[in-house]
């Protein structure tokens, strides 16, 4: 598998989205909602780099079934804490058609928090098909289906310590094991 983003640019990448993160919220108390299940290897890493009190919710959205191209969103919010009054950080892994994010996004402002703002780790370029953006972008990649850091292939390949191309050969040897 190709790697695109090592271990190393991934570190250096939720060490940028702390600052920033900082920046934005100073030291109000926070909520940071991860979008299960592809942004939970990110979540775990950017809480260890926050030093405001926080609470953690999460949100199982879901449109991608066993291949590569998206379906319909599923949405589960049953582990989301009360976000009304209270500054929140939604956190996705990635960002293609933006219509996942923006959808939570909706979804969550809802709730009337004092305060919400968005931020993905992977973007991809050209293929938005919203004109909603996150507030936070920690890599702009290409338009290639990647695994690794939490992303999956057919629920494998999230426990890699590195965003890689899930290529064509990938995939045929993903079939035969």
């Amino acid at each position: 598998m190709r790697i695109l983003i090592d271990q190393e640019e991934i570190n250096r990448g939720i060490r940028d989205l702390a600052d920033w993160t900082h920046r934005e919220f100073g030291d109000k108390p926070l909520t940071v909602v991860g979008v299960m299940t592809g942004s939970l290897l990110m979540l775990a890493d950017l809480v260890r780099h926050l030093r405001m009190p926080l609470c953690i919710g999460l949100i199982q959205a879901s449109s991608y079934r066993g291949g590569t191209q998206s379906g319909n969103l599923r949405v589960v919010d049953t582990m989301l804490p009360q976000l009304q009054g209270r500054n929140v950080l939604l956190i996705d892994d990635i960002f293609d058609t933006g219509q996942t994010l923006e959808s939570l996004y909706r979804h969550c402002l809802k709730e009337e928090p004092a305060q919400l703002k968005t931020a993905v780790l992977l973007r991809k370029e050209g293929v938005s098909r919203t004109i909603f953006q996150p507030d936070h972008t920690v890599f702009t990649i290409p338009d290639e289906f990647v695994v690794g850091y939490g992303l999956d292939y057919d629920e494998q390949y999230r426990n890699l310590p590195y965003i890689g191309v899930f290529e064509a050969c990938d995939q045929a040897a993903h079939q035969r094991a």
